[in-house]
């Protein structure tokens, strides 16, 4: 690996680069330490919309524009918002890189806002959040999650709430981007073919100009400990049933986080490539006709979170049935733990794994960035490291310390046969 370079400018912009010859093309980030977790009940979907704002233009490159400039110049970008911060970045042969430094210093600054434009964003949005809501699974894991978490901004999804979305304001937009899109926000990640002092030289001439501003104090409501059970129950159109079954689990840099990764490829495969049919749920699950799929989930966050297990029954299968297995294998982890096989297995796909993860600039870019905005530089460069570690006695102690019933929400998705009907009822089970 390159040595990587970190530095500060005047203004405060956090700047990471790391060089990589292999070919080429260079890949240009901006990440910006607001999600949607930090948005108040009311106020969801913010960061989400101000995201596409920044598509809209600015008076220096109108709509459209650098669509075709990136595209001519043979390179992409994109953006996402995620729960906790949101990214932006070009990929782009080398020689043509400045055109990402300039379009991202000035949608720093001067991203227009236009009326007009706020107000296509809106349908545009509301289109996004109402095509998620034909999978009834959107449903569900959105009525977990409001389960799971009943103050902190885990509760709502990305997205935003429908009626947020009915509401809110142009004036609240430019105000979250006029807080949150200061240079004490925000962090450059720079992967890939260039000279690093030249590099960090272009980044002082198109960011260094831009007044400083501190970062924002962020919102973030605090989550109370959760203490017993809690079940929902969904009723929506359809022929198909699903249960979701969430535990709470700690942040990504938390030492367990690793080993919860180990549990959920042992369990599911999900995220690493690992062969299905050899997990003990596919075992469990799928051969034994009770289910038609399963997966695991759970995402590197800066709060505690939760680890979900989402299965789609097969018809006739009560949810009784399937919960009662999930629960079973869970308790075997603590139990029985797991043996040399399943261990030295899960390591090897998730060795394998990361290798692929890193196949190109731009996700050696997207990673690094995560990690910046995980408060911890080095969280990707030590994950394989973190995870070969990972004992049979850590699976077993991490099993039984978050696999609990008063860390549980249980969530199940009754089909009604009809379409378009939408009801749940949320209750605190004793325990």
């Amino acid at each position: 690996m390159s040595k990587r370079v970190i530095q500060q400018l005047d203004n405060g912009i956090r700047v990471i680069l790391q060089e990589a010859h292999n070919a080429p093309v260079i890949s240009f980030w901006v990440a910006y330490n607001v999600g949607s977790r930090n948005e108040p009940r009311g106020k969801t979907g913010l960061s989400h919309w101000v995201e596409h704002m920044l598509f809209k233009g600015t008076e220096r490159f109108p709509a459209g524009v650098l669509d075709r400039e990136i595209d001519r110049a043979g390179g992409t970008w994109n953006a996402f918002t995620g729960t906790d911060n949101t990214m932006y970045y070009e990929t782009l042969p080398a020689s043509r890189i400045e055109l990402a430094l300039e379009a991202e210093a000035d949608r720093m600054v001067n991203a227009q806002f236009a009326s007009e434009d706020v107000e296509s964003e809106r349908t545009v949005i509301i289109s996004e959040r109402q095509g998620s809501e034909n999978s009834p699974t959107f449903w569900l894991m959105e009525a977990v999650r409001k389960a799971a978490f009943t103050q902190h901004g885990y509760h709502h999804d990305i997205l935003g709430e429908m009626d947020d979305l009915h509401t809110i304001t142009r004036e609240q937009l430019h105000t979250h981007y006029q807080t949150h899109y200061s240079t004490g926000n925000a962090t450059i990640v720079v992967v890939g073919a260039f000279d690093s002092a030249t590099m960090l030289a272009q980044i002082n001439e198109h960011f260094g100009a831009i007044p400083a501003r501190p970062a924002p104090e962020l919102y973030v409501q605090h989550e109370p400990e959760q203490n017993d059970e809690r079940r929902i129950t969904i009723e929506r159109g359809g022929n198909t049933a699903f249960l979701s079954l969430a535990h709470r689990v700690p942040d990504g840099t938390h030492e367990d986080w690793y080993v919860l990764e180990v549990i959920d490829s042992i369990l599911t495969g999900t995220g690493t490539g690992l062969e299905t049919k050899t997990t003990r749920l596919h075992k469990a699950l799928i051969k034994t006709g009770l289910a038609a799929s399963i997966d695991g989930g759970m995402s590197e966050t800066v709060d505690p979170y939760i680890y979900s297990l989402n299965a789609t029954l097969t018809d006739g299968i009560t949810h009784e049935e399937v919960e009662r297995v999930l629960l079973d294998e869970l308790a075997r982890l603590s139990s029985d733990g797991v043996t040399d096989r399943e261990l030295n297995r899960a390591k090897k796909q998730a060795r394998a794994s990361f290798a692929y993860s890193l196949d190109s600039v731009t996700n050696q870019a997207y990673w690094l960035a995560q990690s910046a905005m995980l408060g911890n530089i080095n969280w990707y460069d030590e994950f394989i490291h973190r995870l070969d570690a990972v004992t049979h006695e850590d699976i077993q102690r991490v099993a039984a310390k978050y696999f609990v019933p008063e860390g549980r929400t249980v969530g199940w998705l009754i089909p009604t046969g009809v379409a378009d009907d939408y009801d749940y009822e949320y209750e605190e089970a004793e325990v």
